[in-house]
C-alpha cells in the first residue's frame, strides 16, 4: 500500500521565494529586516544584519577562490557561525559539508575531506587537531579558518578577520545557484565501513522545509530552540531553515548538556518549538514525575517557568518509547509529535498530525510525499502488512556522492527510496516502524552501523571474530555491546581490548560493553544471528 497526505490549500508562499536557499533568505531577510532571526546567550541578529554579514563572509570567500561545485566543510558547535558559512557557501553555489564533531579520527575525517574533495574548512580551535592532522595528507584541501582564532598560525585563519574584509558589493546581484544545484553533502555511516555522502540539493531542502511547516501548522511568531547539533540534518532543518522560511526566531544553544543555558535561554525567549531526541524527552519525564517535595518544585518550575509558551514539542532521530511518550504528556500537559525519516529524505518524511496523534505512530507523509510497503521482491504491499519502507517525493536525495552502485541499490527499479526500515501503513495512512532492516544502532540520536565498528575491532591481532549489537535501554537509547571471540592462545582480557576501542574508534561508536565469548551464534550461511545476541542481552538484563 502506498499513502501520500491529502493535498491542502497551499499556505501562501512568503513572496514567492524561489526553491532556493538564497531565495529564502533574500526573501524573509525583504519582508522582515529588523526582526531577530537568531539569538544567542551573547548575541542577536536581525534578518538583513545576517543577510548583509553572508554577502560579506560570500565575497570573502569567492575573492579566495572558492567557486560554484566546490565543497567546504564545516566542522563547528551550534552558533551563528555555522549558520553563516553554509549561506555563505550556498551564495556561491558552492557546497556546504557539516561533519559530525564527534568524529575526531584524523583517518576517517582525511576520508571525508577526501571524498567531497575539500578546499577549505571552517571550525574552531577544539577541533583542529584532528582536522589538522587530516590536512596534511590532503593537498587540494588549502583553508582552515577558525571562529575563534583572531590571529593567523600554522596555517588557520581568523574566521571573523577573514568575513571583515569581504565586499558583499562585489557580488552578482543574483546568486549563479538553481534549485537543482547541490547545496549540501552530509556523511552517513556505511554499512560496509566508509561512510557515504548524501547529495542534498536546494530544492531537496526548501521542499521538505515547506512541506514540514504546513503538516505542523506553524508561523511567524514561533520561536525555535535549537539544541540539537546543527550537522544533523533534524537540527539542520527543523530549527534553522524552516523558521527562516517563516521569519520566526531561532534561539541557539552550543549543547545539550548542560541543560541550566538553554532553559534559561527559553524562559527569556518565550520558546514556543521545542525539538529533542527520545533520551533527553525521558530525562525531562523522570524530572517531571519527581515524588520528593524539592523535586516537585523543580518540575512546576521546568513546566510552568521554562516551558511554559511551548506549544510544540518534537521528536526523531531515533524512535520515541512509548512509555517515554505517556510520561511526559501525563506530566507536561501536551504530546509529544514524533516525526520520521532519513538524511536520504532531508529529513523528513512522515510527521503526527498536531491535532491527531496516534501513539506508536510516525504519523503521516507530508505534502507532496509518498510512502509505500514493499516485500523483499519490491512487490507492493496491503494495508497492515510488515515490509520495507519506501518513500518518493521532492525531498529524497540526489544521490551518493560519487557512488554511482550505491546510488543504484537504495532505489528501487521503480524509483522509490529504500529506508532499510521494516514497517506497515494503516487504513488512514500512518505509518508504523516495527524495525530497522539494516545494520544500526541509534546513540543519542546518532547512527553507528555494526560493520564499521566490527571492521575497527577486526584489526586487533587477538580478536578472530566480533559482533557488534544495540541493546535498547528505558532512554530510548541504545548501548554497544561487543561480542568477541579471540583467536587461539591470544591472552588479550576485556580491558585491553576496552582500551584498544577508546584508542581506535570515536566515543560515540564505542562498546560501553563487551564480552569474550567461545562461538558466536549463526545460522546455516555461517552468517551471525545477531538478533539471538540481541535478545540474549536483554532477557539477561530483565533478570538481573
Amino acid at each position: 500500500m502506498s499513502t501520500e497526505t491529502e493535498s491542502r490549500p497551499a499556505r501562501k508562499d512568503p513572496g514567492g521565494a524561489e526553491q532556493t536557499l538564497n531565495g529564502m533568505l533574500d526573501e524573509t531577510a525583504r519582508r522582515l529586516p529588523t526582526k531577530i532571526g537568531w539569538a544567542t546567550e551573547t548575541e542577536s541578529h536581525t534578518y538583513a544584519d545576517f543577510r548583509a554579514r553572508v554577502l560579506k563572509a560570500a565575497a570573502a570567500l569567492r575573492a579566495r577562490g572558492v567557486k560554484k561545485g566546490d565543497c567546504v566543510s564545516i566542522v563547528l558547535r551550534n552558533g551563528p557561525d555555522f549558520v553563516l558559512a553554509y549561506f555563505a557557501l550556498s551564495r556561491l553555489g558552492a557546497i556546504a559539508v557539516p561533519i559530525n564533531f564527534l568524529v575526531t579520527k584524523p583517518e576517517e575525517l582525511r576520508f571525508m575531506l577526501n571524498d567531497c574533495g575539500a578546499v577549505g574548512i571552517v571550525t574552531q580551535r577544539e577541533f583542529l587537531k584532528g582536522l589538522l592532522a587530516a590536512k596534511a595528507e590532503l593537498p587540494g584541501l588549502k583553508w582552515v579558518w577558525a571562529t575563534d582564532e583572531r590571529r593567523t598560525e600554522s596555517g588557520v585563519e581568523s574566521w571573523g578577520d577573514f568575513v571583515d574584509g569581504g565586499d558583499g558589493g562585489s557580488l552578482p546581484e543574483r546568486a549563479p545557484v538553481e534549485a537543482s544545484d547541490v547545496a549540501a553533502i552530509l556523511y552517513t555511516s556505511g554499512t560496509t565501513g566508509s561512510p557515504k555522502g548524501v547529495m542534498l540539493t536546494h530544492s531537496n531542502l526548501v521542499s521538505n522545509v515547506d512541506a514540514s511547516i504546513k503538516a505542523l501548522g506553524c508561523d511567524e511568531t514561533e520561536v525555535s530552540l535549537c539544541i540539537l547539533p546543527m550537522f544533523h540534518t533534524f537540527a539542520w532543518t527543523g530549527n534553522v531553515l524552516a523558521p527562516l522560511r517563516l521569519g520566526a526566531k531561532t534561539v541557539i544553544a552550543p549543547s545539550i548538556a548542560p541543560p541550566e543555558p538553554w532553559l534559561k535561554l527559553m524562559a527569556r525567549h518565550k520558546v514556543t518549538m521545542f525539538s529533542a531526541v527520545p533520551p533527553l524527552y525521558s530525562v525531562l519525564a523522570t524530572k517531571l514525575r519527581a515524588t520528593d517535595l524539592k523535586s516537585k518544585l523543580k518540575a512546576l518550575v521546568l513546566r510552568h517557568y521554562f516551558f511554559r509558551k511551548v506549544r510544540l514539542c518534537i521528536s526523531g532521530a531515533a524512535p520515541l518509547p512509548p512509555d517515554t511518550a505517556d510520561a511526559f504528556e501525563k506530566a507536561m500537559g501536551q504530546p509529544i509529535i514524533e516525526g520520521y525519516g532519513l538524511t536520504e529524505t532531508s529529513p523528513v518524511a512522515t510527521v503526527q498530525p498536531p491535532d491527531a496523534p496516534r501513539r506508536g505512530s510516525v504519523g503521516k507523509p507530508i505534502e507532496h510525499v509518498r510512502v509505500k510497503i514493499v516485500d523483499d521482491d519490491e512487490r507492493e504491499l496491503g494495508v497492515g502488512a510488515e515490509g520495507e519502507i519506501c518513500i518518493h517525493g521532492p525531498n529524497v536525495m540526489l544521490g551518493y556522492h560519487q557512488r554511482p552502485e550505491a546510488t543504484r541499490e537504495a532505489f528501487t527499479k521503480d524509483g522509490w527510496f529504500k529506508t532499510g526500515d521494516v514497517g506497515a501503513v494503516d487504513a488512514d495512512g500512518y505509518v508504523y516502524i516495527r524495525d530497522r532492516k539494516k545494520d544500526m544502532i541509534i546513540v543519542k540520536g546518532l547512527k553507528v552501523f555494526s560493520a564499521q565498528v566490527e571492521a575497527t575491532l577486526l584489526q586487533h591481532p587477538d580478536i578472530a571474530e566480533a559482533a557488534i549489537v544495540g541493546v535498547p535501554e528505558k532512554t530510548g537509547d541504545e548501548l554497544i555491546k561487543a561480542f568477541i571471540v579471540l583467536r587461539e592462545g591470544a591472552a588479550s582480557d576485556k580491558a585491553a581490548l576496552l582500551q584498544f576501542c577508546r584508542e581506535k574508534l570515536d566515543p560515540y561508536k564505542r562498546p560501553r560493553d563487551l564480552e569474550i565469548v567461545p562461538a558466536l551464534p549463526k545460522n546455516a550461511l555461517q552468517k551471525v544471528l545477531k538478533r539471538v545476541l540481541r535478545q540474549q542481552e536483554i532477557d539477561k538484563r530483565k533478570a538481573s
